[in-house]
């Protein structure tokens, strides 16, 4: 099992590499993350965008274009398309967002003539690692969904077990997050995550997830808080994925990890055809490095 972001890249070893879309990949930033990910022999990768750019900053940052395919496109909508279209024909096997907008490059992900659309909702799963916890925790979704309803959580839960699945885990364990442990009809978040629990036990989610609900955050992550409030839980203090209420809970738990506890991370989006690595144009390489790490893993196990 991966418990470090790290250790991702030792799994990706001796594996067939995987080729990586890139829309819009004229910034320095995500060529970063790619001169790095070619190094390790983590991807292939297909750069779509400005040639001339994207040659500049590869010249400046180190990275050897020497047997690279580079699509020259300069409008970003087109640079979307194109590798969209690379990963839906075959000729890729999973796509980075670049230097455009969340939403140009989900427009062509969704498109129904060539896009990667499924039956499934899309969801955003970030991976975060933090000193203080002993294993790598999922938070979903933080990044996407801004407030959803029970369905929707029951999708967002396939989506994030697939996603805690490609890091070793047997089976994975989901904390529907709430205020607190008891049922209250004026909270529907937990009227919602005991109806979770309650279809995991009736097989919704096969045998490859447990899932518990309401948890409070701190049930989630110290077994002991558990211990002293006299609640009985399978998985308290080590929880693999944290599902959030609301996008607010999601964003503000990532970036208190990110800024104050100093986490490490990766971003996808799970629920396509294959997986998007999503990240915010603010993160460093290192962070779009283990993305394409992350992508990557997926993709070798979807």
């Amino acid at each position: 099992m991966i418990k470090k972001l790290d250790e991702m890249f030792k799994a990706i070893e001796g594996s067939k590499k995987g080729v990586l879309a890139v829309a819009a990949a004229h910034d320095e930033e995500v060529l970063m993350a790619i001169r790095d990910a070619v190094k390790m022999s983590i991807v292939t990768p297909i750069l779509v965008g400005n040639k001339g750019k994207i040659e500049k900053i590869s010249g400046e940052i180190g990275l050897d274009l020497t047997g690279i395919k580079i699509i020259d496109e300069d409008d970003i909508s087109v640079c979307a398309e194109q590798a969209v279209k690379l990963v839906s024909s075959g000729e890729a096997d999973f796509v980075m967002k670049g230097l455009l907008d969340t939403s140009v490059l989900l427009k062509q992900v969704l498109n129904k003539e060539y896009g990667l659309r499924t039956s499934n909702l899309l969801s955003h799963v970030m991976l975060y690692e933090v000193d203080t916890y002993h294993k790598l925790m999922i938070m979903t979704d933080g990044g996407m969904v801004i407030a959803p309803d029970y369905k929707q959580k029951e999708q967002i839960i396939e989506n994030a077990v697939k996603a805690g699945l490609a890091l070793g885990e047997d089976v994975v364990k989901v904390a529907c997050i709430c205020a607190k442990e008891k049922v209250n009809e004026k909270m529907p978040s937990t009227v919602d995550a005991k109806a979770l629990q309650e279809a995991c036990e009736a097989g919704r989610f096969g045998n490859t997830a447990i899932v518990e609900g309401p948890l409070a955050f701190d049930l989630a992550v110290s077994k002991e808080a558990s211990e002293v409030k006299g609640f009985k839980s399978q998985i308290s203090g080590d929880v693999d994925v944290f599902l959030v209420p609301t996008i607010e809970v999601g964003n503000g738990i990532g970036k208190a990890l990110t800024y104050l506890a100093h986490a490490k991370s990766a971003g996808v989006v799970m629920g396509a055809a294959a997986p998007i690595v999503l990240t915010s144009r603010a993160d460093t390489h290192e962070t779009k490095l283990y993305s394409i790490a992350y992508g990557a893993l997926i993709a070798m196990n979807k």
